[in-house]
């Protein structure tokens, strides 16, 4: 009897250009069918068949279609501000904008701290992209200073959750930042005051009138009457105030009052706070409603008194006592300072 002879295994072609696939699997004494399908021995398992090309190529192309589509997914969710990602601290520039907020009352920063070792951070922060994986803050300064205060005595508080954010303008910057501190920790009117006044001298806005309605335009007229009234006390006392975010809202619109109503009244103003080298909120709260007194307490025509009545009044923490050809100023606010500006201010009288 002949023998029978034996078939080489069929070549399959692989669906990657020059490589070939994997021969079927048949076992000895088999034949192939008339389909050219190979015959696999029985007991082998199922999941050494060979999966035909097409079937290869199609599940390729479905895999590749929805990666596509998932990346595509992801791009337009972090784009849109939809898509929550962790970020290093390191990479957030704080200072990106003008910040609106001050101060950070310390009872509340501990409390916020407190929060977020025990539950971790439940709401992002908000940052625009500047290139170079660096990213400026738009709002959340609360949230990242925490979390700063937390990675130096934790290294696993290093990142922060973050929404990329991308505004049209600086000015829906500025809008975006001032309307998430209203809605979270009310800002003081100083404060509110302030970022009008930086946003119009920056150039985001034509003047503080046009800042004042952009950033505010939500605000009732009443409020924004008062943010604007507090904006010409920064500008009369900026650079001299060293707590400017504690000032009431009733003492603020009488100082601003009086700015506007007396033209001496500013210059005295300054010089006060400049002697009383306030170091507290309250120090300096104090010298402020000190140089409203004579103001308030005294009729017109007391204000003015006669040569034969003379003065003795109390401003901060100088008082003048004197008449006509005799003036004396005591008290701790007497510095060299205010000894210099007066002197100047005498030589300006010539």
């Amino acid at each position: 009897m002949a023998k029978r002879k034996r078939l080489g295994p069929a070549r399959v072609f692989s669906d990657t250009p020059g490589e070939g696939a994997e021969a079927p699997v048949v076992a000895e004494n088999q034949t192939l069918n008339s389909g050219s399908e190979p015959v696999v021995a029985p007991g082998l398992s199922p999941a050494r068949r060979k999966v035909p090309p097409i079937a290869s190529v199609a599940g390729a192309s479905a895999s590749e279609a929805a990666l596509q589509e998932l990346s595509e997914t992801l791009r337009s969710a972090r784009e849109e501000g939809r898509l929550i990602q962790p970020l290093p601290l390191d990479a957030i520039e704080a200072d990106h904008l003008v910040r609106d907020r001050l101060v950070a009352d310390e009872d509340e920063m501990q409390a916020l701290m407190t929060s977020l070792r025990a539950r971790g951070q439940q709401t992002p922060i908000e940052v625009v992209a500047l290139g170079d994986n660096r990213f400026g803050l738009i709002s959340g300064w609360r949230r990242l200073s925490a979390l700063r205060r937390l990675s130096d005595e934790d290294p696993a508080f290093g990142t922060v959750l973050a929404i990329l954010r991308r505004p049209d303008s600086a000015a829906e910057a500025y809008c975006a930042m001032v309307e998430e501190n209203e809605i979270r920790v009310g800002l003081s009117y100083y404060e509110r005051a302030r970022i009008v006044a930086r946003a119009a001298a920056q150039g985001v806005y034509e003047d503080p009138k046009a800042a004042l309605s952009g950033l505010f335009s939500s605000a009732s007229r009443p409020k924004r009457s008062k943010i604007g009234s507090f904006v010409r006390l920064h500008d009369a006392l900026d650079d001299v105030l060293r707590f400017p975010s504690a000032i009431p809202e009733r003492l603020g619109l009488a100082l601003v009052k009086e700015i506007d109503r007396q033209e001496g009244f500013t210059p005295r103003l300054r010089a006060l706070l400049s002697a009383g080298n306030a170091t507290s909120a309250e120090a300096e709260i104090a010298i402020l409603t000190a140089a409203l007194e004579p103001v308030s307490t005294l009729s017109p025509a007391a204000a003015k008194p006669t040569a034969s009545e003379g003065w003795d009044e109390t401003h901060g923490q100088v008082r003048i006592k004197g008449k006509a050809g005799k003036l004396t100023l005591s008290g701790s606010g007497v510095t060299d300072d205010l000894l210099r500006d007066l002197a100047d201010w005498l030589a300006s009288r010539g």
